[in-house]
């Protein structure tokens, strides 16, 4: 490809990721400018919350002790991301996403809601600095490429789209960021392309850890290894397509299937390591719509875990000096449910419109649920949340963006509701 062509390609995947938002998030790290072969960019969010609700760890097992608890606040950066990628030349490209979660690294305390309150130091793998994506590409043609490396596993809305651009509200929606990795990323092959108005891939994935699963956040962490490596006794297959028939339309479906029992170290050559597959199986609709000053967006996702009430039997789960967890119940089953629109009232006046300036008043609904089934009669009923929002996000450019939102989480009547206020500024866009 030459470089007019190189450019004008750049221009329509760059325009179509800030004005649509439809640009797969393993794509957008090649977002080239002026035919450069160096590509840098990334982006970053900043937040605000105050939440009018208890943070004590019997709130769900207590809840009418912790009715009248004081409210509490933090400030948090949630995501901070460089994207470098280049291109070698004759179809060969490298891409990178580097990411600072929180604001640092190392090793950090936490309570943990699930063990009574007990107060444990956790190390996740890298830390709270995680490469999300490292790639080399061979191009073939806009039809066909195999990507080996590093890579996002597009399961779900927010895993192809999580960029701060592509969502309304401050932190990423919390349906999908509760049951599904987020975002999810691992060492695998991809064979993807572009025919026509669809976009098309599928993954080879080490399978997930079902060490890792848990009751309130399902196969959640289940991507991420404390050991130096992905172990990979189990595989897993990814697959989405992506459709744009519709001008302003993007509709794609999505899925997974992999095994998770046993896919750590060490082996279990006996018991229920080696009897049972935890069969890891998701389906996942999604849609965005930018079009006539509005934006919609929503996603449906289903899972379901096989084998979930053997999971306690499990030989790391059962060792308590494992870096596992060692909750004794999962689900078989969990859903994500999530629908959100905003309208532009900037584009109702003239000067503003001139100046390319967008303020979107949104309102955002969503229902989940980590433990939709009741493994071994445990209900775990609080973790049922429909939970709404309302706010807006105003543009002073198209790639600076800053949030403002009323929340509330909406529990079973046995418990306490979660309102709360965030507030956000983030951007997302490309250096060179």
């Amino acid at each position: 490809m030459n470089n007019k062509k190189l450019w004008m390609a750049a221009a329509a995947l760059a325009a179509c990721m800030q004005m649509s938002a439809q640009v797969n998030a393993g794509d957008s790290v090649m977002s080239h400018a002026r035919g450069n072969r160096l590509s840098v960019g990334g982006y970053g969010e900043v937040a605000f919350s105050r939440n009018f609700y208890s943070d004590h760890v019997s709130r769900y097992s207590q809840p009418e002790q912790h009715k009248d608890d004081p409210s509490h606040g933090k400030f948090d950066i949630p995501h901070v991301v460089v994207y470098m990628g280049y291109d070698f030349g004759k179809g060969w490209t490298m891409g990178t996403e580097i990411e600072f979660e929180h604001g640092g690294t190392g090793i950090a305390y936490e309570k943990e809601d699930e063990e009574g309150g007990e107060w444990e130091q956790e190390t996740e793998k890298g830390g709270e600095v995680e490469l999300e994506q490292f790639w080399i590409q061979k191009s073939f043609g806009r039809f066909a490429n195999i990507r080996a490396g590093h890579i996002v596993v597009p399961v779900g809305l927010n895993n192809a789209h999580h960029e701060p651009l592509n969502f309304f509200t401050v932190y990423r929606p919390e349906g999908e960021n509760t049951i599904l990795p987020s975002t999810w990323h691992q060492t695998g092959v991809s064979f993807w392309g572009r025919s026509g108005d669809f976009r098309y891939e599928a993954q080879l994935l080490a399978g997930l850890n079902a060490d890792q699963f848990t009751n309130t956040g399902w196969i959640h962490k289940g991507h991420k290894s404390p050991m130096e490596y992905d172990v990979a006794n189990k595989y897993g297959i990814a697959a989405r397509v992506d459709n744009y028939s519709v001008p302003g339309l993007r509709m794609a479906i999505s899925g997974y299937y992999g095994h998770s029992i046993g896919n750590s170290y060490p082996r279990n050559a006996n018991g229920v390591d080696a009897e049972y597959k935890g069969r890891v199986v998701i389906g996942s609709f999604d849609f965005s719509y930018n079009a006539h000053n509005w934006i919609v967006r929503g996603q449906a996702d289903y899972g379901y875990l096989s084998d979930a009430s053997q999971l306690k039997y499990v030989y790391n789960r059962l060792n308590s000096k494992s870096p596992f967890k060692h909750t004794a119940f999962v689900s078989k089953n969990a859903y994500a449910i999530g629908i959100e629109a905003g309208y532009n009232v900037f584009s109702q006046f003239e000067r503003l419109r001139a100046q390319d300036k967008k303020m979107y008043v949104f309102g955002r609904y969503e229902m989940y649920n980590p433990y939709a089934s009741q493994t071994k009669n445990t209900p775990y009923d609080y973790t049922a949340v429909k939970r709404m929002a309302v706010g807006v996000n105003y543009y002073p450019l198209p790639q600076i963006v800053v949030k403002a939102e009323y929340s509330q989480r909406f529990l079973k009547k046995l418990y306490n509701n979660e309102p709360a206020i965030n507030i956000g500024i983030a951007y997302e866009g490309f250096f060179r």
